[in-house]
């Protein structure tokens, strides 16, 4: 199995777990900046994005995990609502960012591996 094929079925399986199967979720392997995977979309028409980055580099690679990317993923889009909610109150972009990050992260080690 690829690593892009890996990446959507775990992705999947955790839309599934949180109960997130209303939106329509597109994948795309392409090159990405500064990122092992990223999510982008609009939650009004409950359509995302889902991202892997298709040319990591090499500095990167003993750091890659394609299933802990996936579910990290699957954990912003658990958090999609209330991040594009939080841009409208008055926070900077930053620092909303700064704090679901720090949540996803948390989120990461209270799920698990998500073997099962």
């Amino acid at each position: 199995m690829s690593d892009f094929e890996l990446f959507q079925k775990e992705f999947k399986k955790w839309q599934h777990k949180f109960g997130l199967t209303g939106y329509k979720i597109y994948f795309k392997y392409e090159p990405l900046d500064s990122a092992f995977a990223d999510i982008i979309g609009n939650i009004r028409d409950m359509v995302v994005t889902v991202r892997l980055n298709s040319k990591l580099p090499k500095k990167d690679h003993p750091f890659k995990d394609i299933e802990r990317s996936a579910k990290h993923e699957a954990l912003h889009l658990l958090l999609y609502r209330l991040e594009q909610n939080a841009h409208y109150r008055y926070s900077s972009s930053e620092e909303i960012y700064e704090a679901i990050e720090e949540l996803v992260f948390k989120l990461e080690e209270l799920v698990g591996r998500g073997h099962s």
